[in-house]
């Protein structure tokens, strides 16, 4: 029975803002099948949900706290009642297995409660009373904040800076990316209906729309995650106003199987192959290149196939068999092929993994049968770029100080994971030029939303998650009472 298309709209000023002008969203597993649309809004609407974000924000900055806690609150229990509906549709629109879409939502709930209960800890004035008086910090709102999220995970990486925004008193102009448009944006509407009318925007579109969002002098903070390439663009349209920036971008994550590491660890073997494989591999910190000691690699490649055959079932993201459901868009599913055809060129051995449930539906849709590839140089492009999809390198290394330096070769620094006996990883793990560093684990497996996030080098500027995401909102506001005001050297 075929599903009524869904069909979302921008939010400006509290009003739901329809348009003629749209843009459909496939499904990626049936790309015959229309999930819904997003609207394609103009510059002059982005400028009428910036300027209504400015407005709002003279009133909203001043509103007690008590009061954002439980706004937000109410939205999120909306939205948990709501999960079942929101979580197929995500599926739908995006390709990501079932599982894994109520994955998303229950961290993203995670964290929005998390904000919530210590948000008035984190941002509370720090008074300190000393010889010269005393001194008060307060943490103030930014001012209108522009949001813009990608496709892989866009209820997590939406709600990460939504919550925090709110919380802190600012306002917001958020868009979301067109490859997955529809459950976001529902989201975005329980919680903007929970706040007063310009607290909460969101527009849809293309360059203009995200060139006024990033260069409109009343934008106080740009949040971004996506592409290395595009946050250059959008520093250099913010760089006239001296806008704030949280910046989460590429990753290419590097882990390292010591030789301590015991392959023969099923549930290890498993975490490892699911660091390669959730969401078909399209996760900014999911693990993309695997280097693993020469004293055990012939024997970790043997128990990685046999654990990834067991895991791997790709199909249907609605099939509860399913671990694998499709990629996102025809354009990443090129980008991959490319990569791994490059391989085999260079002398490369690809390994198809797991299982491919409905072959008819397979061919049909934007889907990829995971690889393994081996026998590749440390400077392919399948090695030194990042994937972004379900395909992963496995390469040898000599010894420790052999491993730190292959990881720590690239521009990117977002996560990484050492794999072996615990104090050895963690001896290698504190060398590793990288925002996160998980041992024994990696990717969602090892996410902790009291802890912040983020990268180094050209993965990022600042973090999310942890008292650090709250506090990206706010400006610093020293307020000083001295004792003495007037200093000993200025004469009469």
């Amino acid at each position: 029975m075929a599903i009524e298309p869904v069909v979302v709209h921008a939010i400006i000023n509290g009003e739901y803002v329809p348009t003629e002008n749209r843009y459909p969203r496939e499904n990626p597993s049936n790309p015959s099948e229309i999930v819904g649309y997003g609207p394609l809004n103009t510059r002059e609407e982005t400028i009428r949900a910036i300027d209504a974000a400015e407005k709002a924000f003279h009133t909203w900055k001043n509103t007690a706290l008590d009061e954002r806690i439980e706004r937000m609150q109410r939205a999120i229990q909306k939205i948990k009642v709501q999960t079942p509906e929101l979580a197929q549709l995500l599926s739908r629109e995006h390709g990501k297995a079932l599982y894994d879409s109520h994955g998303e939502f229950a961290v993203s709930l995670m964290w929005m409660e998390h904000a919530c209960n210590t948000v008035k800890d984190v941002l509370k004035d720090n008074v300190q009373e000393h010889g010269n008086g005393r001194t008060i910090i307060t943490n103030d709102p930014i001012g209108v904040v522009s949001a813009i999220t990608p496709w892989n995970y866009p209820i997590s990486l939406s709600t990460i800076k939504i919550a925090p925004a709110l919380l802190a008193g600012n306002t917001m102009v958020f868009k979301p990316s067109p490859f997955a448009p529809l459950a976001v944006s529902l989201v975005a509407k329980i919680i903007a209906d929970e706040f007063p009318p310009g607290v909460l925007n969101m527009v849809h579109g293309e360059a203009e729309v995200g060139v006024e969002l990033t260069s409109n002098p009343k934008v106080g903070k740009i949040a971004f995650t996506g592409g290395t390439k595009t946050a250059t663009s959008i520093m250099k349209a913010a760089a006239d106003t001296i806008k704030h920036m949280t910046l989460e971008l590429g990753g290419n994550d590097a882990a390292i199987v010591l030789s301590d590491f015991d392959v023969n660890d099923e549930r290890a073997m498993r975490r490892m192959v699911i660091s390669n494989f959730l969401t078909a591999g399209q996760i900014c910190m999911i693990a993309k290149r695997v280097y693993v000691h020469q004293s055990i690699y012939d024997k970790f490649i043997e128990k990685y196939i046999e654990t990834a055959n067991k895991w791997i079932r790709v199909g249907d993201p609605f099939n509860p068999n399913v671990t694998v459901g499709a990629v996102n868009n025809p354009g990443q599913v090129k980008y991959v092929q490319s990569l791994v055809e490059e391989a085999k060129k260079r002398g490369g051995n690809v390994t198809p993994l797991g299982t491919i449930l409905d072959p008819e539906l397979f061919e049909k849709g934007y889907f990829l049968q995971p690889t393994l590839v081996t026998n590749v140089d440390y400077n392919d492009p399948i090695v030194v770029e990042e994937q972004f999809g379900p395909t992963v390198p496995i390469l040898p290394f000599t010894d420790d100080e052999h491993a730190i330096s292959l990881a720590n070769d690239s521009i990117y620094g977002l996560t990484s994971s050492v794999w072996g006996e615990t104090e050895h990883a963690l001896k290698v793990a504190r060398r590793i030029e990288a925002g996160t560093t998980m041992i024994n684990t990696a990717a969602v497996q090892g996410l902790d939303v009291r802890f912040p996030f983020g990268g180094v080098k050209q993965s990022g500027i600042g973090r999310e998650y942890g008292a650090e995401g709250l506090k990206a909102y706010v400006e610093t506001h020293v307020i000083n009472i001295p004792k003495n005001p007037e200093l000993p050297y200025i004469p009469e």
